[in-house]
């Protein structure tokens, strides 16, 4: 069994919200510094820096998990988590369909970039990335788990986007194994704060917007890397 230091939730420069240092040289540079060796990419209702994400760490020892933060239309984000490539484009195409097709506004919203493995850049994304899907948690959460990938609500305890606070605890058909919560908060806090997680297996990530946000925050054991290995290590835990 291998310790592996990860980090499962962080934005590149396509996310509008990102830093535009967050770019995938940069981001591979940063996981070695901090000794991150398995990291996923999970830009706002997109996946289109995913590929050039993969193609950066290649030779580098660093593991990159293909994945997307969803906003669902309750407003609540999610992390949606694949094995390859092809499993987030054929999630990806469901959430497009589900997506308002409204313009980003560059001035307001920020910057959408679209770049290759050097951080270069190719287009804009002129779509609105930064909004909520038509995909309820319910039908998101069935897509994920029927394209094999692994779905973790994120950030649970925020006000903003956060799970707890919108739906007012866990919903009980959701049969939630795993959650997210933030870095910087204490999980016996916010156990304490929201009973309904007493059973549920916590993770901590930095949803980095920049790179100072790579933290690293979760240490897990185990061998060969799969999301159902890390599914498990995390279940796991104590």
């Amino acid at each position: 069994m291998s310790l592996h230091r990860i980090e499962l939730h962080m934005h590149s420069v396509l996310s509008p919200c990102a830093s535009l240092e967050m770019i995938p040289p940069l981001i591979i540079e940063k996981a070695l510094e901090e000794k991150i060796d398995i990291i996923a990419l999970t830009d706002h209702n997109t996946a289109a820096n995913v590929p050039a994400m993969l193609d950066a760490a290649v030779g580098t020892g660093i593991t990159v998990f293909p994945g997307m933060e969803l906003e669902t239309s309750e407003e609540i984000h999610v992390l949606c988590l694949f094995d390859t490539l092809a499993q987030l484009q054929t999630f990806e195409k469901i959430v497009n369909s589900h997506l308002p097709d409204y313009k980003n506004n560059d001035e307001f919203f920020g910057y959408q970039l679209v770049v290759d493995k050097d951080g270069n850049f190719i287009r804009k994304e002129e779509r609105l990335l930064h909004t909520a899907s038509t995909l309820s948690i319910f039908e998101a959460q069935e897509q994920v788990k029927r394209l094999g990938g692994l779905f973790i609500p994120a950030h649970v305890e925020r006000e903003e986007n956060g799970m707890l606070p919108r739906l007012g605890g866990v919903p009980p058909e959701l049969h939630l194994s795993i959650v997210e919560i933030s870095s910087y908060e204490s999980t016996p806090e916010v156990r304490k704060l929201w009973p309904d997680l007493k059973d549920i297996h916590i993770i901590k990530n930095g949803d980095a917007h920049d790179l100072d946000g790579m933290v690293g925050s979760t240490t897990l054991e185990f061998d060969e890397i799969t999301l159902a290995n890390i599914e498990k290590a995390i279940l796991e835990q104590t």
